[in-house]
């Protein structure tokens, strides 16, 4: 694989020092989880806003962060990835087993991994924008993503900000106990209309080789088009988040 230069001469005079900041927004993103803000990483870091956001779309530019769909804050890049997953050939490539679901079904697919607690989207569809990102990831009781990952939290915590996005989302804390003990029988978590009128998703969780849930790999698509419990797509949605491998991180909060 060819290795690119890093661009210092646009970082400045006193590169070492750009380069630890840069590194420290890569961590803070991260730890923020997708949709942080560039103010929410400056705070984070400490580093003034102007330096941070300048940094930050050196880094975007370089591919080591990305911009969400709606341009309201940043996520980790493929070359962070690649980073964070570099490993021998012989290892299993997530991105092509997730490509290949891509090329059966209709709707979008997107795997995402429970990292300290806090949902990454690690491989987004690129033929389906998704709205909404920020919600999806910091909002864990509306989207299926979140709720496998609330499901599975080894403490059992109770969420205490339920925000209601739509006449949908299910914000009380019995029909959401409810709602969370179902999916811990199926291993499904759905999504309809809760984060955005119009919108469904399926997700089945991602195992390590413990048996712990390290993510989760999701359709999301049109209300009335994508079926919850259509037995085809649960099926290869199960077959193909049995090939998928990733490293189950526990959270420190």
């Amino acid at each position: 694989m060819a290795v690119r230069t890093v661009r210092t001469s646009e970082v400045g005079g006193h590169e070492p020092r750009a380069v630890q900041k840069a590194l420290a927004l890569l961590e803070a993103v991260a730890h923020l989880g997708s949709g942080a803000t560039a103010k929410e990483v400056a705070h984070a870091t400490g580093i003034p806003p102007a330096t941070a956001y300048r940094l930050l779309n050196l880094l975007v530019a370089d591919g080591f962060l990305v911009r969400i769909e709606d341009l309201s804050g940043f996520a980790r890049g493929r070359r962070t990835r690649e980073l964070a997953t570099a490993a021998p050939a012989s290892e299993v490539d997530n991105h092509h087993i997730v490509d290949e679901l891509r090329a059966r079904i209709r709707f979008g697919v997107y795997l995402a991994s429970y990292e300290n607690d806090r949902i990454q989207l690690i491989d987004r569809d690129p033929d389906h924008e998704l709205s909404g990102e920020t919600a999806l990831v910091t909002h864990i009781h509306a989207s299926a993503i979140g709720k496998l990952l609330l499901a599975h939290r080894p403490d059992g915590t109770v969420l205490s900000d339920l925000r209601k996005f739509t006449a949908h989302t299910i914000v009380d804390l019995a029909e959401l106990a409810i709602e969370m003990s179902r999916i811990r029988t199926t291993d499904i978590a759905v999504e309809t209309n809760e984060i955005k009128v119009g919108r469904s998703s399926v997700a089945v969780p991602i195992r390590d080789d413990d048996g712990r849930v390290s993510g989760a790999l999701a359709v999301i698509g049109r209300t009335g088009r994508l079926v919850h419990d259509d037995p085809d797509l649960i099926g290869l949605l199960r077959s193909t988040a049995s090939q998928v491998r990733l490293a189950y991180v526990r959270g420190n909060t």
